[in-house]
């Protein structure tokens, strides 16, 4: 589809920058950008890779901002990343393969958990209380880290919160997980943009008019979590996983 019009790139550019400012905290992004392309009439084969292009280009920005402020635990995720890179591999390639339709009612489950259980604890995530020599934590921490990068290739909706919640119940505190969180995202989105640019599923420009704006929403949005911390991230965090639980039940539903 190439007769652009102005109202077409401008639903690309207002739902970019939203969706830019909410993925750069706490992931979720793909509920206003999927839909966006989706109303510009995107072929359907180039969907997920365009889709994935802009949101390369949003957590590469926002992981950026958590890296300069030093809420980002290296010498923990750097060994985390090759695994998340695998797992969104081995997802992009099976979701070609075997349909992901029945995931959907376990990501509600799950998504439904992580909402109530940050709910009723109200000062989690406020400090860390992380430990590097608890060895059961960090190989947690490598599970969690192959199986969300798997889903994110396979799947794909509720990857930054299952992220955050992740590192939340490995004792971090909520900015230094997010900006963990942010990385690994980094990691598996961009092993999954190359899996699809090599498959030939994106549309480039589709995917930088909606790229460009999330990019700019993400720089505000990440230094707003910065400054703010978990009195920005908490509510947030628990709003976008309360909205996917209610995306995941309509489209099972219809």
């Amino acid at each position: 589809m190439e007769d652009w019009t102005l109202s077409m790139v401008l639903i690309l550019v207002v739902c970019g920058f939203l969706a830019g400012l909410i993925d750069s905290v706490v992931g979720g992004g793909g509920l206003i950008a999927i839909p966006a392309l989706l109303s510009v009439g995107i072929p359907l084969p180039l969907l997920l890779g365009s889709s994935k292009l802009a949101g390369s280009m949003c957590s590469l920005t926002s992981t950026a901002s958590f890296v300069r402020s030093g809420k980002i635990n290296f010498k923990l995720v750097r060994t985390l990343i090759p695994l998340s890179v695998i797992g969104a591999m081995a997802g992009t390639l099976t979701v070609r393969q075997v349909p992901s339709e029945f995931l959907k009612p376990l990501v509600i489950v799950m998504l439904i958990v992580i909402t109530i259980y940050t709910l009723f604890k109200k000062s989690w995530g406020d400090i860390s209380t992380f430990s590097a020599k608890n060895g059961g934590l960090r190989l947690a921490g490598s599970m969690a880290a192959l199986i969300i990068g798997f889903y994110d290739g396979f799947f794909g909706p509720g990857t930054g919160s299952f992220l955050i919640f992740a590192f939340l119940m490995m004792g971090f505190e909520f900015v230094t997980a997010a900006g963990n969180a942010k990385i690994l995202n980094f990691a598996s989105n961009i092993t999954s943009l190359l899996t699809f640019i090599a498959l030939g599923s994106v549309s480039y420009t589709h995917g930088l008019i909606l790229g460009i704006p999330m990019v700019i929403g993400a720089i505000v949005g990440s230094r707003m979590a910065i400054r703010n911390g978990a009195a920005y991230i908490r509510p947030l965090f628990i709003t976008v996983t309360v909205i996917l639980i209610g995306k995941q039940i309509w489209d099972t539903m219809h």
